[in-house]
């Protein structure tokens, strides 16, 4: 039998880390600036409504600077996208320099080359331990079937091929 060390967060961060998932920037327009996130913790939540899921750290500083944005771009990070996931998710820099983007007329950012978008309202937040779950209504999308997914896994993105035609 396994006798988990659940204080030890780095057994935690390396089991979470088996399991992979896709990446997704979430982002929007503040100030007339782009402002925004990266989170693997993307999920489908519901098809009737349309809702997702992204989950945030409470010590982000930049989650506050979107809460309160009428709607959020989800842009489903494409194989071309691993320097910019990089990018989104650095404390320091102008996380935007060199990276393309669509600016919807609500204000949502959505990045070029992903391989979905999503135009979001935050439908719902719930706290669950250190971060918030934050449910988002899809309000718009568009799909991008010949750009292959960035997926993270192991503290690493890492791209897949896309489907034979």
């Amino acid at each position: 039998m396994i006798i988990p060390d659940l204080a030890d967060t780095g057994a935690l961060r390396r089991a979470y880390g088996t399991f992979p998932s896709g990446v997704t920037a979430v982002c929007a327009l503040r100030d007339a600036a782009p402002v925004g996130i990266v989170a693997s913790s993307f999920v489908a939540v519901s098809m009737n409504p349309p809702l997702v899921s992204v989950c945030v750290q409470h010590t982000s500083t930049t989650w506050p600077l979107l809460a309160d944005r009428p709607r959020l771009g989800l842009s489903l990070l494409g194989e071309t996208h691993e320097e910019a996931c990089w990018q989104l998710a650095s404390k320091t820099g102008d996380r935007f320099a060199g990276i393309g983007y669509t600016v919807t007329d609500e204000g949502a950012v959505l990045l070029h080359d992903a391989a979905a978008w999503l135009d979001c309202s935050i439908d719902t937040v719930v706290t669950a331990g250190d971060h918030d779950v934050v449910l988002l209504r899809v309000q718009a999308l568009q799909t991008h079937p010949d750009v292959a997914p960035l997926v993270y896994q192991g503290s690493r993105v890492r791209s897949l091929s896309a489907p034979a035609s």
